[in-house]
């Protein structure tokens, strides 16, 4: 979100949720004319088919997970690698012309790179360049269907399309030349309904699953979807920015991701608009980690290529979780570097789980059987 002059005047608590007006209308015209935006961006394709046709894929990197449960954390530790090359704040909102975007970019006054604070008042810091989940736009214009509850949001390996698959393998192609890196790394929590089909895609690909222990991580989902209510009702340009960006996680627009089962999600979907958020989302964590448990076990190949980091893990031994990390995404990381980032990485201190007896009663209930296959309980 950038910062605008809106609600100038008044008394604002949520800063971070401001987008300016012009970023707003051109994020409108973006998400209004998807097909246009295609086309736009099949012609940079063409024009820049010289440049990029030397350029391989190399096993990509994914990091996914069920929201809060350290996925930026782990994306802004694998950006900081020479080698990998990821969306940025600045790429929006013209995403599907990244090549334009960014030349038109460079080209103007360069904005104040003074780190702020990004919009979930977590601490952490963000200017335009840095790491965010951004891939989620091209996946809305090539499947827009994929937010609609009610109906299974799972792609497989047999959900091919191949107008968007060739999109899809220029976009990474103009990225690696823009960012100037020789991996492709994106940061999107859909993509664990999208596994199976990128490994298809890219059968050398590189996933790593970030999970949370159920109450910590119901706790931080609650404070943060209270937040972005709040947020987005003091400043509704924010609201259109997260569903053009494509996140559902919380907010005014919060929606469940549909794992084929639209019973299961109409009762989480009901939960909520009754008010009874923590059986809600222990519903929802305990759906999650089901469906991530259930394809590492019927997929070997999915398996072998996905590590799993549990959130206290990595909080108790920063250093050795990344070491794994590196090993598993292929990325030879010195130890100077591994040093640094692991000097950053902690237990959250700005927030404690508030549940009484019962909510923690009816968390048990609900994430038990979930939690243990990853190790909990």
């Amino acid at each position: 979100m950038d910062v605008s002059t809106q609600g100038a005047g008044a008394r604002d608590d949520y800063p971070g949720f401001r987008v300016a007006g012009w970023l707003d209308r051109f994020g409108s015209f973006v998400s209004r004319w998807p097909g246009l935006w295609i086309r736009l961006g099949n012609l940079e394709t063409r024009l820049l088919s010289d440049e990029i046709a030397g350029i391989a894929i190399e096993a990509p990197i994914y990091v996914g997970g069920l929201a809060r449960s350290g996925s930026t954390i782990l994306l802004e530790c694998l950006a900081r690698h020479p080698d990998t090359a990821t969306h940025r704040y600045r790429d929006y909102p013209a995403l599907p012309t990244p090549w334009f975007w960014n030349r038109f970019l460079d080209r103007m006054p360069a904005p104040s790179a003074t780190a702020t604070e990004r919009a979930h008042a977590d601490g952490l810091m963000v200017t335009p360049d840095s790491p965010e989940a951004l891939e989620e736009m091209l996946w809305m214009a090539f499947f827009p269907e994929s937010h609609e509850p009610g109906r299974s949001n799972v792609i497989g390996p047999d959900g091919s399309r191949a107008e968007f698959e060739a999109f899809y393998r220029d976009h990474i192609r103009k990225l690696l030349l823009i960012r100037g890196g020789r991996r492709y790394l994106a940061k999107g929590n859909y993509n664990i309904l999208r596994f199976d089909y990128l490994l298809n895609l890219f059968p050398d690909a590189r996933f790593v699953i970030p999970v949370r222990e159920p109450v910590w991580h119901i706790a931080s989902l609650m404070k943060q979807h209270a937040l972005f209510c709040a947020g987005e009702r003091r400043h509704p340009r924010a609201l259109r920015y997260m569903q053009r960006v494509g996140h559902f996680e919380f907010g005014l627009d919060r929606r469940p991701l549909d794992f084929g089962d639209p019973d299961a999600t109409a009762e989480i979907l009901d939960c909520w608009q009754r008010g009874a958020e923590v059986e809600g989302w222990a519903r929802y964590w305990a759906q999650v980690h089901r469906f991530l448990a259930g394809r590492l076990a019927d997929s070997a190949p999915l398996r072998a290529a996905s590590l799993v980091v549990r959130f206290e893990d990595l909080c108790r031994d920063p250093k050795g979780w990344l070491e794994k990390m590196f090993a598993h995404c292929r990325l030879p990381a010195e130890a100077d570097l591994r040093d640094s980032l692991a000097a950053t990485i902690r237990f959250p201190g700005y927030y404690r789980p508030a549940f009484d007896d019962r909510d923690l009663r009816t968390i048990e209930r609900e994430t038990a059987e979930a939690a243990r296959l990853f190790g909990y309980g």
